[in-house]
């Protein structure tokens, strides 16, 4: 797979992420939910950035999760230019291109966002609005996407959490969240393929040589 395809597909991806998120937070209320199949909803909440909602305490918890995110996603960006340089398999360059779509998508939300929006509590937030509800790195990342497959209570015999109520699952993310979860999944599951070399590049170098 070439640099070129690959971030053809960085680039892809960043604009549907940024776009849903766009439109999410100029027409949606803060906790808004529209039911699309009892099984899946567009439900809007913010968060720091970090998985869960959960948040690094202190008052430059915020600032150190930013930039600790953008020296990440250098790494990645060098990952991949040197995986095609080296003519890695396509399942490694299309799991690092997903990968760091995602993580550029979030970092622009915690850049950005906090400067660029008002808050969203009581009516659909405004682009350009000129009572940003933040600062610079210290934007709320915006999540969309809820999936409640299953609701109700859980069998009695399992322990610890028998007879408690449970939804699987009960996260709510974006797509720049299933950018990275989808290519770290094909690393997981194609581990062989995605770290072994790509045949294709191999034949083609036989070839010319």
């Amino acid at each position: 797979m070439t640099l070129k395809k690959a971030y053809l597909l960085v680039f892809l991806v960043l604009l549907v992420d940024q776009v849903s998120k766009l439109y999410i937070k100029t027409h949606f209320v803060l906790g808004e939910e529209i039911k699309v199949f009892e099984w899946f909803r567009i439900h809007f909440i913010e968060n720091e950035g970090m998985a869960w909602g959960t948040k690094i305490p202190g008052d430059y918890g915020k600032l150190f999760l930013t930039l600790f995110r953008i020296v990440a996603v250098f790494g990645i960006g060098y990952w991949l230019w040197d995986s095609v340089r080296k003519h890695s398999s396509s399942y490694l360059i299309v799991s690092i291109a997903l990968i760091l779509a995602g993580a550029f998508g979030n970092i622009i939300d915690s850049v950005f966002y906090g400067v660029l929006f008002n808050d969203s509590y009581h009516s659909a937030s405004t682009l350009f609005s000129d009572q940003p509800y933040g600062s610079w790195f210290h934007g709320k990342v915006v999540d969309m996407l809820y999936f409640p497959i299953w609701k109700g209570n859980l069998p009695e015999w399992l322990p610890f959490v028998g007879g408690k109520y449970f939804t699987f699952f009960n996260a709510i993310f974006n797509i720049a969240d299933m950018a990275i979860s989808t290519g770290v999944g094909i690393l997981i599951v194609f581990n062989k393929k995605a770290f072994g070399t790509d045949k294709k590049e191999e034949s083609t170098e036989e070839v010319a040589a």
